[in-house]
């Protein structure tokens, strides 16, 4: 049943490599535990005592709430999972309540470091060069998640209508508008691949060998590249994709609309991206206003 709930969030629910990873050292951590101190060896025999019990011991650890709810996420979405396949009858992990986080503002990168990292930085000769720049501008200028980047094939990508399709979360398809230099440089990328590799791959962006791109190599990328134009602490994708956002609604772009292209399914997960623009409306006030 545990392989089974791996195999239903990597293909049903579209979990990230990531979570998956982190699922499986919760529920493997949480068997060790039941069998220590229980002698239990089956977890789906657990109940909501046993569970909390195992959370208070991680609490005593000093975990980060942060952990502590990702771990609360985990066994909820595995016994509702066991709940539905009919496997218990009652979900044990119904009364967990997660631990209240301290909202954090989304961290992207200033305008000028964006222009110097896309207009002005070099980028190694041939194929890896295009393709990389390639990488950021995708990034940077349509604000999709890393595994929608990586999942493009050439067959998403219609240059008659500048639009991308992408596979989001819970295999929602959506179309995302590109700009016409993005138009240019995918196709400056298709010669050069084309000419690159004997084979053609479905997948549009690939590794210097043809490989299909993975997580680990996009984010070691693009954190040298960010590395070279802003002293940011966190620099990554998901970095990308919030200075999509916050830079759309600076220029006075609709929160609605940012939302679609995003592909959240709430405003709510939008409305995040306010807090930096409402940080930059102070300074121009402070600065400007007469009696600031």
């Amino acid at each position: 049943m545990v392989a089974s709930f791996f195999t239903y969030l990597q293909y049903e629910k579209r979990f990230s490599p990531h979570t998956l990873i982190s699922y499986e050292t919760d529920l493997r951590q949480l068997s060790i535990y039941l069998s220590s101190t229980y002698e239990l060896t089956d977890i789906r025999l657990a109940n909501y005592q046993m569970l909390r019990s195992w959370l208070l011991s991680l609490a005593g650890e000093d975990l980060k709430p942060r952990s502590l709810a990702r771990k609360i996420a985990c066994l909820k979405s595995f016994y509702k999972f066991l709940q539905k396949q009919g496997e218990i009858q009652f979900n044990p992990s119904l009364r967990l309540k997660a631990p209240k986080l301290e909202k954090r503002l989304p961290a992207f990168v200033e305008e000028k470091s964006m222009d110097l990292l896309l207009d002005q930085l070099q980028f190694p000769e041939g194929y890896e060069g295009i393709r990389d720049k390639l990488i950021l501008e995708m990034l940077y200028g349509t604000g999709i998640r890393l595994s929608e980047l990586i999942g493009i094939k050439a067959q998403d990508y219609n240059s008659y209508d500048r639009t991308l399709k992408v596979l989001g979360k819970g295999n929602k398809e959506r179309i995302v508008p590109i700009n016409t230099s993005l138009v240019t440089l995918i196709s400056q990328y298709l010669q050069s691949k084309q000419s690159h590799f004997e084979s053609n791959s479905d997948f549009l962006l690939l590794t210097n060998k043809g490989d299909k791109l993975y997580p680990v190599y996009v984010q070691r990328m693009v954190k040298r590249y960010l590395s070279a134009v802003t002293t940011i602490e966190k620099k990554s994708p998901h970095v990308l994709r919030h200075t999509f956002a916050t830079h759309l609604l600076d220029r006075g772009a609709d929160l609605n609309a940012i939302k679609d292209i995003l592909g959240h399914s709430s405003l709510a997960a939008t409305q995040v991206y306010t807090h930096n623009s409402l940080d930059k409306l102070k300074q121009a006030f402070e600065k400007a206003h007469p009696k600031a």
